[in-house]
């Protein structure tokens, strides 16, 4: 027997960190519901603005509290599977202060204003190449431990943690890949429709293999370590396993539908995601059957309780997310609120309500005390429980609203509700009870923090535990009689990871290599012409806002979309779309077509004040853009250059003239601005000021909001009907 210790230090801190940033997380989340319905709430301060906040709440949540609560969960259960202390404690921690540093770097960098826009993926390419150093270090330090291990066969649940590190490995450095511009600005290397597919396969498989199969893995360690039972069954474990995470990679395109995308990968996005309700079902049957002969502990432990709600949570999300998949059922939903409901559900009761369960399990036993109340646990149950539904239900039913308001006709064959605001009033009691839902499920979030606050105090300090284990003894490499091949695989883990790799490589590779490789998929449009210098600057703003949070440019094949946004979308439009903005949410209007819809004093007015234009808006004024300080362009010729590397047709001559460029298009509107005698009023006011208090008085026509006015007006504006019929 050998003595060793395992390394508990590293899980507390890890579980300190879930807690410090579900908190905080979820403190976001709960100010972007309110925003909903003050819009003006933060008015003036950029920082604290929507679109800025949209991002941090997203990373927040899955980074910071999902992922330490991850690594939390595999940092103690690894080593207790495999009978062996983490590979090195140097590692350990640094995986642990590096994760910390990366998420601090984002919670400064989202609010002001860096982001490539790409969802759950919208950090710059610093704080990218951050996050794939600190995932090597985490797979190094897993990979190092299961080859000292004394335990011979791995168990279901290193298989998944296994997976999850090659697989996030590969989809975030093929998302990531990016030209910079400077420190903290980038283009991504792909354009539009190929953009939209790598980042959906990511986006899709970042939720799979982030948010699911890590969580599937400490499913299979906690659920029967805190019900006393084995699992339900072994041979369910390896169908789960391989067909979840050869499927999980195929379906990315299902976020696309009725999307400029080729249909051959949006049909063979529905036919897998359809698939990929069996291994899904199948790990939700065995962690709810592990259960079995234990439903009498479950009505009083409020640990299992947790547990129950999260898989049971789980089977729901992956039942409606192939569901949500059939073309017919993707018409209504997308673009609406309940697939913010379908998120939450999976957010709120799988990766929560897991993590609730897992840190009650864990800090009793590693303080060696009891838990402080179990009241106050089964109070956080229930009233984070009733928060999912008050929080889902309504958006649910806030997204059936607005599809069928969105495509209600007259008698006539005009919209019924053409203006878009019409279906905001009416959802509004919806956004009220999900701010309601959100308070109830932080309010639980406190109680776990004081719980577990008076736990930790009243017990004993979490110390590195003493353990003691046989040396594992060399056998055979190859498969000894009567073995089968799965249980010699168990004990391979090299091979193990090579076909887990293997497996989620195909998908990928049959799905992405032909769009990006065969140019006829992406057939061009001789009318779709590069972006001015001004109206390249201002795409720049409209990102660094967060527009595309709550605004869609893609017009999908539908009577009521080409009616209320003009002709449907096509392939070519996007090939200069370095990233692409197709966003997934219409809190407001597509403005794929908006150019020219609105003369420039009303996009003024609108920025400003969008009430003032639009009565009844949710949308928040954007102040700052009108702030008299002059728009940055110094970059400019850098950015047409990483254009240029990129295959837009700049000409070196358009390069060399950018800022002449800029300022005669930027004159021009500024110009059309003078045609409003309000605007020429406030503009002479505000001069005198400026002029008055010695200040330096910058011309309107070097302010950010120009650009943004030249960026939306050019909008659509390449393509005219009749290249769409």
């Amino acid at each position: 027997m050998q003595q060793f210790y395992y390394d508990n230090k590293i899980v507390k801190k890890f579980i300190y960190a879930t807690i410090v940033f579900g908190v905080v997380g979820m403190a976001v989340g709960l100010l972007l519901a309110t925003l909903f319905l003050f819009p003006n709430l933060t008015d003036g301060i950029s920082w604290l603005s929507f679109g800025r906040l949209r991002p941090l709440h997203t990373n927040a949540v899955i980074f910071a509290f999902v992922g330490n609560a991850m690594f939390a969960g595999v940092y103690y259960s690894l080593q207790r599977l495999l009978k062996a202390r983490m590979f090195n404690d140097f590692l350990s921690n640094l995986n642990f202060w590096g994760w910390q540093l990366i998420i601090v770097a984002a919670a400064i960098s989202l609010p002001l204003g860096y982001t490539s826009s790409k969802e759950y993926a919208e950090l710059e390419w610093p704080i990218d190449i951050a996050i794939a150093l600190i995932w090597v270090v985490f797979g190094i330090n897993m990979i190092g431990t299961i080859l000292k291990r004394r335990e011979r066969h791995l168990y279901v649940a290193i298989w998944f943690y296994l997976a999850t590190f090659v697989t996030v490995a590969v989809l975030h450095i093929f998302n990531s890949l990016a030209l910079p511009v400077s420190a903290m600005k980038s283009y991504s290397v792909y354009a539009g429709v190929q953009d939209a597919l790598v980042q959906w396969w990511y986006g899709h498989n970042a939720v799979a293999f982030f948010l699911t199969t890590p969580f599937l893995g400490l499913m299979y360690y906690f659920v029967p370590k805190a019900a006393n039972r084995p699992v339900y069954s072994y041979r369910l474990s390896i169908v789960h396993f391989w067909s979840l995470i050869f499927l999980y990679i195929w379906a990315g395109p299902h976020h696309l539908l009725y999307s400029a995308l080729p249909n051959w990968a949006q049909n063979l996005g529905v036919a897998f995601s359809i698939m990929l309700l069996a291994p899904s079902w199948g790990g939700m049957i065995n962690g709810l059957l592990t259960l079995r002969g234990a439903w009498d502990k479950v009505r009083v432990d409020p640990v299992l309780k947790f547990f129950v709600v999260a898989i049971t949570g789980y089977g729901m999300a992956t039942f409606e997310g192939p569901m949500l998949s059939l073309k017919n059922v993707n018409a209504i939903a997308h673009f609406t609120d309940w697939i913010i409901a379908h998120v939450h559900v999976g957010a709120l009761a799988w990766n929560g309500f897991m993590a609730f369960g897992m840190i009650y399990w864990l800090v009793p036993r590693m303080s060696k005390g009891p838990l402080f109340s179990s009241k106050l646990a089964n109070f956080h149950f229930w009233i984070g429980t009733l928060g999912i539904i008050l929080y889902t239900l309504p958006m649910y039913v806030a997204g059936f609203l607005q599809a069928s308001m969105w495509k209600q006709f007259n008698p006539d064959g005009t919209l019924t509700y053409g203006n878009f605001l019409e279906t905001v009033t009416q959802i509004m009691p919806m956004y009220w009870m999900r701010a309601a839902g959100g308070t109830l499920y932080i309010i639980g979030m406190f109680v776990l923090v004081y719980n577990i606050t008076k736990t930790i105090r009243a017990n004993a300090s979490i110390e590195d535990e003493l353990a003691e284990a046989p040396e594992l003894q060399k056998i055979s490499s190859g498969r000894t009689k009567g073995e089968k091949f799965h249980p010699w695989l168990e004990r391979k883990p090299i091979q193990l990871t090579i076909l887990a790799t293997v497996a989620i490589l195909i998908g990928g590779i049959i799905q992405i290599v032909p769009t990006i490789m065969v140019k006829s998929n992406i057939p061009t449009i001789a009318s779709v012409k590069p972006y001015s210098p001004l109206e390249l600057e201002g795409r720049d703003l409209y990102i660094r806002e967060g527009c595309v949070g709550c605004h869609s440019q893609m017009v999908r094949p539908f009577r009521s979309e080409v009616e209320r946004y003009g002709p449907q979308s096509k392939a070519g439009e996007f090939v200069y779309d370095h990233p692409f903005l197709w966003g997934s949410k219409r809190t407001g209007p597509d403005l794929l077509r908006v150019g020219g819809k609105y003369n420039d004093n009303w996009h003024f007015n609108h920025m400003w004040s969008p009430q003032s234009t639009s009565s009844g808006s949710i949308m928040p004024g954007y102040k700052w853009l009108f702030d008299n300080s002059a728009l940055d362009i110094s970059d400019i010729e850098a950015k047409m250059k990483v254009m240029q590397t990129l295959g837009v047709p700049y000409t070196d001559a358009e390069v060399a003239n950018a800022k002449n460029a800029i300022k005669e298009q930027s004159q021009k509107i500024e110009d059309n601005l003078h045609a409003d005698p309000d605007f020429v009023k406030s503009y002479e006011n505000s001069k005198k000021k400026a002029v008055a208090k010695g200040e330096k008085f910058v011309p309107m026509h070097e302010r950010e909001i120009v650009a943004l006015i030249a960026y939306i007006q050019r909008l659509g504006t390449d393509i005219k009907v009749k290249d769409n019929k």
